[in-house]
This record gives C-alpha cells, sequence and structure tokens, in this order.
C-alpha cells in the first residue's frame, strides 16, 4: 500500500508560502507558510499533520489490540501534541504526547493499560518517529 501527498512552495523561507495536498482531495491546496508554522497563522504545518496522523494511528491500533483481547471501544479520544524543538541538529521533534480517554464497556484498568501501551508502541507511526512519545491514558466508567 502507498498514499501519497504532495507539496508546493514558492518563494523565501519567511515569506513565501505553500499549499500541500493529499491524493484523496482531503487536503487540496491547502495552506502553509511560516507563519501557520513557527507563529500563529491561519493554515496548517508538518507537525499539525504528524500529530493527526499519530492520532489517528494509535486510536485504531487502540481499536487492534482493545479487539484481540476480546474488547469493543465505545469510544476512543486521542489527542496528540507534537514538540518541535531547536536542536544542534535543527529543529527537531523530539517529543510526541498521546492524551487518550476511552469508554470500553466490560474493560478492567490492567486489561486498558496493556492495550494502550501496546498500540503506543505498535502504531505505525509511533514505530516511524525517534521522537520520545509518552502518554496519558484514562478509562471511562
Amino acid at each position: 500500500m502507498k498514499r501519497k501527498a504532495s507539496a508546493v512552495w514558492q518563494g523565501g523561507l519567511k515569506d513565501g508560502k505553500g499549499t500541500i495536498s493529499t491524493d484523496s482531495g482531503v487536503l487540496d491546496n491547502t495552506q502553509y507558510s511560516f507563519s501557520t508554522r513557527f507563529e500563529d497563522g491561519v493554515g496548517t504545518n508538518p507537525e499539525e499533520l504528524i500529530a493527526a496522523a499519530h492520532a489517528g494511528c494509535f486510536s485504531m491500533a487502540l481499536s487492534g489490540q482493545l479487539g484481540s483481547a476480546g474488547l469493543t471501544a465505545e469510544s476512543i479520544n486521542t489527542t496528540a501534541t507534537v514538540t518541535l524543538e531547536k536542536t544542534d541538529a535543527g529543529f527537531t521533534i523530539t517529543k510526541v504526547h498521546l492524551d487518550v480517554t476511552a469508554r470500553i464497556p466490560g474493560a478492567e484498568q490492567s486489561a486498558f493499560e496493556t492495550a494502550a501501551n501496546n498500540a503506543k508502541a505498535g502504531c505505525p507511526i509511533s514505530r516511524l518517529l525517534k521522537a520520545e512519545i509518552t502518554m496519558d491514558a484514562r478509562l471511562e466508567a
């Protein structure tokens, strides 16, 4: 399986602008720029897209882990927070924090924690990133 996205950039780093598109059309010439990445400009940025990908990937992986344990989630809500820092090597994604709240009828805390930790370690986006990945996972009653 292969998925594609493309980006077009015009101009200099700080005064230029770009667009990002995906083959699915979900992103279609979506604007990004220096201000959307490093300031509070309107538009998207690569780190936001990685956060969205990680939240979605983790949620699906957790659902799969729960299914293997004979459990089905009523809901899994995940927020991924990506930290971009300037390091000696340049700007680097150094951390991702997953904040997870799940409602899983009949689940015990220990089974939930095992499934969440397995999903955090095993989701393809987690395995892609070299960043430290932390997580707060709460099981709702």
